[in-house]
């Protein structure tokens, strides 16, 4: 029983609850409660904006730290696999997914911001607009992004994503399994394999909407979401993704591999289809946005423990 002078100040505890955001030099920095949660790289060394790391509510980390972090125990493949990201491998030809500046190959896109367009602070959530461009490799602007993030707090750390994509001049997304809305996960979520590195210990287990599990039965499948769990230094936390049903294409197929990539795509179909005649690309007109929706939570326990299910229904309605 919780005594009747505590109240007070319980209630005052829970108003005070703050998302806050501030711009700082590249980068956008997020806290709930006064503690860290993620930052928004922009910079212009940058060639695709990203967040990281991403954290629990607890505060333990579950985006892999690389190329930013070196972490022991941590893989090095990917060194385009940060934190968490939206990009393709291939819109117009050009590569706006494995795009780092240190890659000796052609065509490599970037995508740049363009503006901070609004930042709010709140009790229970706080959000970032921003418009980024799309640049091809002369530096010309093919299409134009605008995306809203909202930030929540709560023992679910969730984001919302809102992101319009307006193309400038005619804009293919070609078929590619590189893409498109993805996060590379903590060494511990990564599902083991023969090869996998001792310690940490890999301990990920990947499900998804349909009841199926693991990389065979979940790789280049559509579902309404995703959810990536196991354990961090004992801590049982898990990932999951939501696609919007209003998406383009919903259900996405999903690119969610066993070493820790964990990513929403409707384009990749001759990959993921296993079939060379099938085309999953999308051509885009000026001046015809498209849409997309996702929300990623970040929770205690696995999919069943955190109601995922519940949860994607609610956000489905919305």
């Amino acid at each position: 029983m919780v005594m009747r002078w505590l109240l007070p100040l319980l209630v005052t505890a829970i108003l005070n609850a703050q998302v806050t955001i501030a711009k700082m030099e590249n980068r956008i920095s997020v806290a709930i409660d006064g503690k860290p949660f993620t930052e928004l790289f922009y910079g212009p060394d940058v060639t695709k904006p990203y967040l990281h790391p991403l954290r629990a509510a607890s505060g333990t980390i579950v985006t892999r730290g690389f190329p930013m972090e070196k972490i022991p125990g941590e893989s090095t493949d990917h060194p385009h696999h940060r934190g968490l990201w939206f990009g393709h491998g291939d819109v117009n030809g050009f590569d706006f997914w494995a795009n780092e500046s240190s890659y000796k190959k052609d065509r490599l896109g970037r995508i740049a911001l363009k503006s901070v367009d609004k930042i709010a602070n709140g009790n229970e959530s706080g959000s970032v607009e921003t418009t980024f461009e799309w640049l091809d490799v002369p530096g010309h602007a093919i299409l134009n992004e605008k995306r809203v993030m909202t930030f929540y707090g709560g023992k679910n750390r969730m984001i919302d994503f809102d992101i319009t994509l307006t193309p400038i001049v005619k804009v293919v997304f070609g078929d590619t399994k590189e893409g498109t809305f993805a996060m590379r996960l903590a060494a511990g979520l990564e599902t083991k394999e023969k090869n996998s590195r001792p310690d940490p210990p890999r301990t990920g287990v990947m499900v998804n909407s349909e009841g199926r599990s693991g990389e065979s039965e979940c790789w280049g499948k559509r579902a309404d979401w995703m959810d990536y769990h196991g354990e961090l230094a004992g801590e049982r936390v898990g990932i999951a993704i939501f696609d919007h049903p209003d998406n383009p294409r919903h259900p996405a197929y999903w690119h969610t591999r066993a070493y820790g990539l964990f990513a929403a795509n409707i384009f990749g179909l001759h990959d993921f289809l296993n079939d060379k005649k099938a085309d999953g690309s999308m051509a885009l007109e000026p001046g015809h946005p498209v849409r997309f929706r996702f929300r990623v939570v970040i929770h205690p326990g696995d999919e069943k423990d955190a109601r995922i299910a519940d949860l994607y229904k609610s956000y489905s309605e919305r």
